[in-house]
């Protein structure tokens, strides 16, 4: 099942497993579960303090429990969790086995003090790069509080459940039975969420603090460079982000940062935290920033007021929030998201094998994902608005010899049809002739490039009739002591390395505005 240096790292790993606990398997004759219980023997075979056991009833087979002796710890993985979530299985049975977790200490503490009984199940593929995330958070969740009962579920081997609940991307979390969320979540978001209290306590905590002199708004690339170049000068600096890493996250692969040959968007995103970690920065992730307010407004500092009351003050602010996926914008995307309206092809694509799908999006992004769902689905009908595709021609070379591709150039997306709560057609016309096109299938994939995270900044900061902050050389913005950088900014070319670039040219301009203003006392 594993190979040998695999065996290896697991059995280093499990060398700092402290405390005894079981895995309990419940097996049938299949082939999966033959698969399941030689993973198993391997794992129980490296620690004299892991027991396996073949006598589980649960309902779900082949799938298994971790439970600490002593404990009512309540983690199955109805799953073989190799893939992607072969980490979330290391940490599960290093946390089991009392190693303790890299959480802050405050989350772990909002965790033991859940007092309801909570239930998930969470849906995922092997393959998808944004689930172990989730089942990471919902793994530390169970494992530290007995009332969190959490069940992994690898779609691909229960798919008669997926189908039975209209699962059509991942990952895709029930709580008690009911529909939770879809997509990626830190554990910050899902307390958010089931923590009634936690935004009242968030609220006071955060305006509590003392006036940052360097207030980072957004976790990504260019977030993480000013957090790291502004610490680096020894001054107070904290960064506020909806979720560190920003849209690196949902970037399954990495070949063009120089120094860095190859890596996924997700290890690039830890990385970042890591990094400016590193340093005496005040995170303060899973936070919304609804509203910028001028220095001359506030009473001499910068102000950043947050989606739960919460306010932050610094002398300067460098925003960095980022860009997300654009919608199409045509009856049906919002109605059947997650049911069939897709954004991520390499998290969800295996949902749809064998069937017929569509990508809106001819550039770049839009023919990788082609290219890439090509190997799994029957059928794949790209869709693009102007008379050419935009991507690189070496991609457009390598989609012209699937034989399973159809491309539509110089054509409008008009709508997306749906029946029984899941999508089964695209409609599209002729940019030329008028005349109009339907087609059936039941997944659609958009890709069409992205708009800036500024809405919430109004008209308090100058930006482009698309919403891009304008901003200088130096990362200036038109209001005195607010910097911007990376995708929100109209700096071109939106990539990471841009990004970052920007990110720390922003952070040197917030530092050399710092010594040549007065300090408001």
């Amino acid at each position: 099942m594993l190979d040998t240096d695999l065996k290896q790292q697991l059995a280093a790993y499990l060398e700092r497993v402290t405390l005894p606990f079981e895995m309990v398997a419940s097996l049938d004759d299949g082939a999966k579960s033959a698969e399941l219980r030689e993973l198993l023997e391997d794992i129980a075979g490296m620690s004299d303090k892991i027991t396996l056991k073949t006598d589980g009833n649960d309902a779900r087979k082949p799938s298994f429990t971790l439970q600490r002796q002593g404990t009512a710890t309540q983690l199955r993985f109805a799953a073989i969790p190799l893939g992607h979530e072969f980490t979330s299985l290391v940490l599960a049975l290093l946390w089991t086995g009392g190693h303790p977790p890299k959480a802050p200490a405050d989350v772990l503490e909002q965790i033991r003090h859940l007092d309801a009984d909570l239930d998930f199940e969470i849906y995922m593929s092997l393959s998808c790069h944004n689930c172990p995330d989730v089942v990471q958070a919902l793994s530390l969740m169970a494992i530290h509080n007995p009332r969190v009962k959490v069940t992994v579920i690898d779609g691909g081997l229960f798919q008669q459940e997926i189908e039975d609940r209209e699962i059509m991307g991942v990952p895709t979390v029930f709580l008690n039975g009911r529909y939770f969320a879809n997509g990626r979540m830190t554990v910050e978001e899902i307390l958010q969420k089931v923590d009634t209290g936690a935004a009242k306590r968030d609220a006071a905590k955060l305006s509590a603090k003392a006036p940052f002199d360097v207030l980072v708004v957004g976790g990504g690339p260019a977030g993480a460079a000013a957090a790291i170049y502004a610490a680096r000068k020894g001054i107070r600096t904290g960064v506020v982000a909806e979720r560190f890493g920003g849209q690196v996250n949902d970037t399954l692969e990495i070949a063009n940062y120089p120094g860095v040959p190859e890596t996924t968007g997700p290890q690039y995103a830890a990385a970042l935290e890591q990094h400016v970690r590193n340093y005496e920065v005040d995170i303060m992730n899973a936070q919304q920033v609804v509203k910028l307010v001028p220095a001359e407004q506030a009473g001499g500092l910068l102000q950043v007021q947050l989606a739960n009351g919460g306010v932050l003050h610094s002398r300067t602010v460098i925003l960095a929030t980022g860009a997300r996926w654009r919608n199409v914008n045509v009856p049906g995307e919002q109605e059947y998201k997650t049911k069939g309206v897709a954004y991520c092809p390499h998290c969800d694509g295996p949902l749809f094998k064998g069937k017929d799908v569509a990508v809106i999006g001819g550039g770049n992004s839009g023919i990788e994902a082609a290219i890439d769902l090509a190997g799994l689905v029957k059928h794949v009908h790209v869709v693009e608005f102007m008379p050419e595709l935009k991507a690189d021609q070496v991609l457009v070379n390598k989609l012209h010899t699937l034989p399973n591709v159809t491309v539509h150039t110089n054509k409008q997306t008009t709508e997306i049809h749906g029946a029984e709560g899941k999508v089964n057609a695209l409609n599209f016309k002729c940019r030329a002739s008028g005349d109009e096109t339907r087609v059936a299938l039941e997944g659609v994939f958009v890709q069409i490039g992205l708009v800036p995270n500024t809405e919430f900044l109004g008209d308090t900061v100058e930006r482009t009739r698309f919403g891009e902050i304008v901003v200088n050389a130096r990362g200036e913005t038109n209001v005195p002591g607010v910097f911007a950088a990376g995708d929100c900014t109209t700096v071109p070319y939106k990539q990471i390395v841009v990004a970052a670039g920007s990110g720390s040219t922003a952070a040197l301009s917030a530092f050399d505005h710092m010594i040549r203003t007065p300090e408001v006392k």
